[in-house]
This record gives C-alpha cells, sequence and structure tokens, in this order.
C-alpha cells in the first residue's frame, strides 16, 4: 500500500502512553531517544531487569538531562498504564511475556523488537532457535513489520513483529525486484557488513574495541538467523521457494549496515530497469531513496530512519549489483518500531522520524 498522511483521528487526539521493555541497550537508548521527543508519545515505564532500580542517567549519561522513570523489573510494571508496548526483550524471551500482557490488556498494540514472530512457521522458528515456540497462536496474527511492504496489515493489527537489521536492508531493494520477476529468483548473494552495535551491549569479548579495531570478519556464516527471515519474505515476494546466501561481516564502526547484493536480471532486463522498478515503487516513499548515480554509504543515514540504495551494472555481462544502507539502530530496530507504532496507533507515519542524517 503507497505511503500516506492520513491521520486517523482518534490516535492524533491525545498522547499515546508507550512502555520499553528492555530499555538498558542500544536499540533501547534508541526507543527512549525517539519516544521522549515524539509529539504524541508519552513514556510511562521502561524496563531493565539486570539495572532495576537505577535512574536511566546512570545507565545512559546521555540522557542525564530528560525526566524519566527509573528503570524497573518487568515484573514491577503496570501494563494498564500503557496503550502501546515495545519489547526489546533478548530473543526467546518475548513470546511467554507478550502472551501475558495480551492475556489480559487484549487492547494493547505492541511492537516486538526480537525476532520471536518474525519466523510464521513455528517449526522453522524452533529450527533456527533452538527451542519450541511458546505462542503459535500469537505468531498466526502477529503482522511481520518491513512497513513500505505491509503497511496496510500493519495499520490494523495489534502485534507487529519488526524485522531484523540485516533484513530490511536486503529485503528493501529485492522484494520489488522479484515481485515483478526482474532478478532470477535462484541467484541471490547478500554480502552485508554492520557496525558493533549490532552484536548488543552486553560484555563480549569479540565486541571489545581491541578485538574489532582495524579489522573486519565474517560471522555466522552460512548459519546466520536472519537468512531463514529473508528467505520467508522472498519468497513470498517471488511466489516460490526462494534460499540466498548470506553472509554477515562486522566492521570497526558503531552504527549502520551496508550491503552488496549480487542478482542476475531476468530475460534482456539491465540495471537501469531495476533501478527504473525500485524508483516507482518507492516514489514517494519518506525513508526510501533509490539513487541515480553512485552507490550510497553508510555515513547518508547515520541516525536516521532512512534507506539509501543503487544498482550498477556488473562487469560480469548478465549481473547487476545493489547497494542499500541503513542506520541498523534506527531502520533496522527502532526508528521501524516507532514507524511500526505510529501506524498501529493511527498517528502520521513520519511523526518523530523526520530529523536529517547525522554529518560527519
Amino acid at each position: 500500500m503507497a505511503f500516506t498522511t492520513e491521520i486517523n483521528k482518534v490516535g492524533s487526539t491525545s498522547p499515546v502512553s508507550v512502555g520499553i521493555l528492555g530499555a538498558s541497550g542500544y536499540t533501547g537508548a534508541e526507543l527512549i531517544r525517539l519516544a521522549y521527543n515524539h509529539d504524541k508519545m508519552e513514556i510511562k515505564f521502561v524496563t531493565a531487569d539486570r539495572h532495576s532500580g537505577k535512574t536511566i542517567a546512570s545507565v545512559f549519561p546521555h540522557l542525564a538531562h530528560l525526566s524519566l522513570p527509573d528503570l524497573v523489573s518487568i515484573g514491577e510494571i503496570d501494563v494498564a498504564v500503557a496503550d502501546a508496548i515495545f519489547c526489546a526483550l533478548p530473543h526467546g524471551t518475548t513470546q511467554e511475556a507478550i502472551s501475558t500482557f495480551f492475556k489480559n490488556y487484549p487492547e494493547k498494540k505492541i511492537v516486538d523488537l526480537s525476532a520471536d514472530f518474525r519466523l510464521r512457521d513455528v517449526n522453522l522458528y524452533a529450527k533456527w532457535y533452538g527451542h519450541s515456540h511458546q505462542a503459535p497462536d500469537l505468531q498466526a496474527e502477529a503482522v511481520y513489520g518491513l512497513t513500505e511492504i505491509y503497511r496496510a496489515s500493519i495499520r490494523n493489527t495489534r502485534l507487529c513483529a519488526n524485522p531484523g537489521c540485516y533484513t530490511t536492508t536486503a529485503e528493501l531493494p529485492l522484494i520489488p525486484l522479484l515481485e515483478e520477476g526482474l532478478i532470477a529468483k535462484d541467484d541471490i548473494i547478500i554480502d552485508a557488513k554492520s557496525g558493533v552495535s549490532g552484536a548488543g551491549r552486553s560484555e563480549k569479548q569479540a565486541n571489545l574495541h581491541t578485538e574489532v579495531s582495524e579489522g573486519t570478519n565474517a560471522y555466522g556464516i552460512g548459519a546466520h538467523r536472519h537468512a531463514p527471515e529473508i528467505d520467508q519474505e522472498l519468497s513470498r515476494a517471488a511466489n516460490s521457494q526462494v534460499l540466498v546466501s548470506f553472509t554477515p561481516h562486522l566492521m570497526p564502526m558503531n552504527r549502520g549496515i551496508l550491503a552488496t547484493i549480487y542478482v542476475r536480471p531476468t530475460g534482456k532486463a539491465t540495471a537501469k530497469d531495476l533501478r527504473a522498478c525500485l524508483k516507482n515503487r518507492y516514489a514517494g516513499e519518506p525513508f526510501v531513496h533509490v539513487l541515480q548515480d553512485g552507490a550510497p554509504s553508510t555515513r547518508d543515514v547515520r541516525g536516521s530512519n532512512r534507506c539509501h540504495m543503487s544498482v550498477s551494472n556488473d562487469r560480469s555481462p548478465g549481473r547487476a549489483i545493489i547497494v542499500s544502507v541503513t542506520d541498523n539502530l534506527m531502520k533496522g530496530a527502532a526508528g521501524q518500531a516507532i514507524q511500526n507504532m505510529n501506524l498501529m496507533c493511527g498517528l502520521p507515519e513520519t511523526m518523530g522520524l523526520d530529523h536529517l542524517t547525522l554529518f560527519p
């Protein structure tokens, strides 16, 4: 469904009270920043079990000047005070929590930023995440939150599964091309690179400065959990099974994702045709920009909810190269979560997200 500035009058009359679960990570910090500055959102509670009882200032000094509630454990919150909840809990912990919320408060609106509701097939979820799905009934109603593709369904759901960062960056350019049959479905290679914030804020040796700086490394080779999520969405677009070759890399930068995607155009299609398809599909979209020339950089979208993409001819005949960039904490996480919650609450989709990219 095309972007529209139409506003649901019910949602636009009073602030939406929100709660943020799992607020002590990088995504949580971005959710706090965006929700606090949002014209129609009011933060009622923030949780972080490991930091329960602490002030936001003690965990995030850059937010010390804000008037915010102290961090509490999830067992201490009063869900009734929030109209909507952003759930940034670790994978595998969200299903039970959300089931409990809906059992007692079925009218709540929830955007889940974990992977717990992204995979529609609960058996596939069990295979990739190592345990059975704890809320298969809710999985059946959850809407995948790639906003530009599922806008109409997101607007009418109470449970939105926010996509992963790598998946958002790869799916936005690939879905329209597969829907139009412009690229071969059996020849897609995704080489993606992420900033270190994508690995989370927990203390890990692999995330230490001396381990990350002055180098880069591939990880999850042939086994990254975002792969089945990408396959799922591209298969829907192609109306048949798609299996991509996907390899992520960790880069010595704080934030940003760059995906270099190698594809084979079908028939007589060229990079120019692929670019025209994407320009047509995303014409008027506030957060997606298709470059006419050159290729985007992660610096172009830093701190913004934007996705920039380009298409070029490969020197290898009959092939094309797509470059797509996002900020992994924004369009890849918190920014898209706000975008989706705006829709769910009947607010303007761009509200709280129309700030410019940080530069340099």
